[in-house]
């Protein structure tokens, strides 16, 4: 009599006890890390916690309407996702919506309202040379801004290094070249425009000089007058400085040093356009100890202009030997120069730590951007609308979930408490696995998330039927409970496979070709068909295993929805031995 292989099999059945664990440890590690982290609850989309509705369009400039393109728009969407994410907004939405529109949903949070302010904003880059810089107080006092004294390294050399250095990145350490006298203040917003004997060209093909050289003075005379006025600390204040200005004229702007004071000044024309740059990138020099610093390659003719107006500027003095990098008008960094930087690209050093560079880079990167958007439309999202809809999606949940439960009473009986159990179990995993994706890759629970989850109930119910079947088709074939268990376990684990797989490959192209919401329908519907797997395999089959050692199954108690009378079970099939042929005496 041959005797039957001890396998994987056999070593599985008699050791549920290790996947259960496994999955009851799993459950408590994530239940404790949500705990710890302060995060119970999952985030809240924009239609559960209300927020802000901005609808955007793109303006092209006059000349250049073909700025208006596919690759500009999703690179505008790109920058304003960086805007809204870096602000901690949960869930921000930002989409294109036709040719020309930018959708940009910010749900409800500690900084939507400086999320509202940014994308709003133009997304430009600008070097503009630097004509007057001071620190700014409160009611238009302000106070002397340090002048720059770093190392030619750019390795801040003294207690006044607040300002970094630009520098030819192939340079460590460029001589200073000679300075001469600056420019007053006046004179340098008038040079180009006031007639006298040694006036430029384009003051001399003026028609009326005189009145050319009137307006530019009144123009410069009113821009000092706004200068002397303006408190950067002021955020109401700060919010008009550059609105409307154009690249070729000079403009207030405001930004912050190296200490957080904010600093104010008056930029001359831009010089060179965020388009120049062709990449930038964050990194550290430990060759000649200036900590870490900014790289920059421009393009061709970026690198022409760059050329020239770091040329222009090594000759003047501080503070106009500096340049101004200016994104939608805020002043990130205003770096000096010593020498002209003619190699195509540049490296800005002086007191800057990982994120501080790092922060820098990404804006000369991703600020350049030859497109204005101007708000079509602000809308505000109550979470009333949403409540209301989330309530009736959660009752209809709930019905749902009733009659799953009460179906499988009343068809499997016993078998349910085991169903409810994993239904449970399945629960517990994907509230804290929400709840802790909120803050770990921005997670937020919306409608169709919600709907996901619903669904995913059916697809939890139906493995369980698969496995429960299998079982009962087992039993009708005149096996025992225990073997009966085991037999059925491969085929239902195959069809299971099959059936997770499509509903998962499903959800992953949904959650590929879609944007908005539905991919949050997708996710959620992706997340728990696979942790319908984890909790078959880890407690649907090693508790079904259990319970089929326990009287009330193994005996097939006719609550259990096992009993084999009223499946219709067949009596095992034994073989019957035929009657021993008669032996002939002449043959024995």
């Amino acid at each position: 009599m041959a005797t039957p292989k001890k396998g994987r099999n056999a070593s599985a059945q008699s050791k549920p006890w290790r996947s259960l664990a496994l999955i009851l440890i799993a459950i408590a590690a994530l239940t404790g890390g949500m705990f710890a982290s302060g995060h119970t609850k999952p985030r809240l989309g924009i239609d559960l916690a209300g927020g802000t509705s901005i609808t955007l369009r793109a303006i092209p400039e006059a000349g250049n309407e073909s700025a208006i393109n596919k690759t500009n728009m999703d690179t505008a969407v790109s920058i304003m996702e960086r805007r809204v994410n870096g602000l901690g907004v949960s869930e921000s939405e930002v989409q294109t919506q036709g040719r020309d529109n930018i959708v940009v949903n910010i749900p409800k949070g500690t900084n939507s309202e400086q999320a509202r302010k940014q994308v709003g904003t133009t997304a430009k880059l600008y070097f503009r040379p630097v004509i007057a810089t001071e620190i700014s107080g409160g009611n238009g006092k302000t106070s002397p801004s340090p002048s720059p004294t770093g190392s030619p390294s750019g390795k801040p050399s003294g207690k006044a290094t607040d300002k970094p250095e630009a520098t030819d990145k192939d340079s460590a350490s460029p001589s200073a070249s000679p300075t001469t006298q600056g420019r007053a203040v006046t004179d340098a917003l008038k040079a180009d425009a006031t007639p006298s004997a040694g006036a430029s060209d384009k003051a001399k093909a003026s028609p009326s000089p005189s009145a050319s050289g009137g307006s530019a003075a009144a123009d410069a005379s009113k821009l000092q007058a706004q200068y002397a006025a303006l408190d950067c600390t002021d955020e109401k204040t700060r919010g008009k400085v550059g609105d409307g200005s154009k690249a070729s004229e000079p403009t207030l702007a405001c930004g912050k040093n190296s200490r957080g004071q904010w600093q104010k000044y008056i930029l001359g024309p831009a010089e060179v356009d965020g388009t120049d740059v062709d990449k930038a990138q964050a990194s550290l020099n430990t060759q000649s100890g200036a900590g870490w610093t900014v790289q920059m390659d421009f393009t061709d003719s970026g690198a022409k202009k760059f050329a020239d107006i770091t040329g222009k500027l090594a000759q003047n003095q501080d503070p106009q030997n500096q340049f101004a990098i200016v994104l939608d008008g805020d002043v990130v960094s205003d770096p000096f120069v010593r020498q002209a930087l003619t190699g195509g690209n540049a490296e800005i050093s002086g007191n800057f730590n990982q994120q501080s560079a790092q922060e820098l880079a990404n804006m000369l990167k991703y600020g350049a951007l030859p497109l204005t958007f101007k708000v079509d439309s602000m809308t505000t999202v109550t979470a009333a609308l949403g409540g209301d809809q989330l309530q009736a999606g959660l009752i209809a949940g709930a019905i749902g979930l009733a009659l799953v439960v009460i179906y499988l009473l009343a068809y499997y009986r016993g078998l349910a408490f085991i169903a409810i159990l994993s239904l449970l179990v399945s629960a517990a995993l994907t509230y804290t696995l929400m709840a802790l994706l909120g803050p770990t890759i921005g997670f937020a629970l919306n409608l169709p998330a919600v709907c996901g989850a619903i669904v995913a109930i059916g697809i939890t119910a139906d493995s369980f039927i698969v496995y429960f079947e299998r079982i009962r088709d087992e039993i009708r074939e005149g096996r025992s409970l225990r073997p009966a268990v085991e037999r059925a376990w491969p085929r239902a684990r195959r069809t299971i496979l099959v059936s997770d797989f499509v509903s998962f490959l499903a959800a992953a192209v949904l959650f590929i070709v879609t944007v908005g919401k539905v991919q949050g329908f997708a996710f959620t519907l992706g997340l728990t068909t696979l942790l319908d797997v984890v909790v078959v395999f880890l407690f649907t089959k090693p508790l079904m295993t259990l319970m089929a050692r326990r009287p009330f199954f193994a005996n097939g108690h006719k609550w259990s929805g096992l009993d084999p009378k009223s499946l219709g079970a067949q009596p095992p099939l034994r073989r019957t031995r035929r009657p021993a042929a008669p032996v002939d005496p002449k043959e024995a």
